[in-house]
């Protein structure tokens, strides 16, 4: 992990949904605290979060959507191609960066090493500095909470804030319902 930011994301019975924190840092210092570090790909059903520079995070989102388009919106088979091309690359590997994409049927985390890794239990996955404060309260608010995928991911990402100096509490999130496939 880097310092970065917070990005978290659910798989559940009824939505996908990503959220993640506006903060963006340089060194010791926020130059920014509104900025939006998710994004809906290919025509809206795929979800994405990316931790890391802004700059790649605009060359990246950009690479996988082509992949996105040349397989059709399979989200399983873009992961891995996207994967080995980004692997691939002798500037883009280099990047300090991971990305969360997501549908209603997958979950996965990237990075430039090659790996794409879907979670365990299949559902909630962080990345960022703060992912593993993000990662815990989701889990026990899924399993002691009564609250819906979105609600979850805010109130989730709140506590990350609370503790993660490089996460702030402007969150935004972005959802695919159920029947939206």
């Amino acid at each position: 992990m880097f310092d970065a930011t917070t990005i978290l994301a659910y798989k559940g019975k009824n939505k996908a949904v990503i959220g993640g924190d506006g903060q963006v840092t340089f060194g010791n210092s926020v130059l920014k605290g509104n900025a939006t570090k998710i994004r809906t790909l290919h025509h809206g059903k795929i979800l994405a979060g990316f931790a890391g520079s802004t700059a790649d995070a605009f060359n990246l989102f950009d690479m996988f959507e082509e992949f996105l388009e040349s397989k059709k919106g399979d989200l399983l088979k873009s992961v891995v191609e996207f994967s080995k091309a980004w692997r691939k690359d002798k500037v883009l590997r280099r990047l300090e960066a991971m990305m969360i994409v997501l549908d209603n049927k997958h979950i996965f985390i990237l990075t430039g090493n090659g790996d794409v890794v879907e979670p365990e239990d299949g559902e909630i996955a962080s990345i960022g500095s703060g992912g593993n404060f993000a990662i815990s309260a989701a889990r026990a608010l899924k399993k002691h909470s009564t609250l819906d995928e979105e609600e979850l991911i805010k109130e989730s990402l709140h506590i990350a804030a609370d503790l993660c100096i490089y996460t702030n509490h402007n969150i935004k999130t972005l959802m695919l319902k159920e029947d939206e496939k």
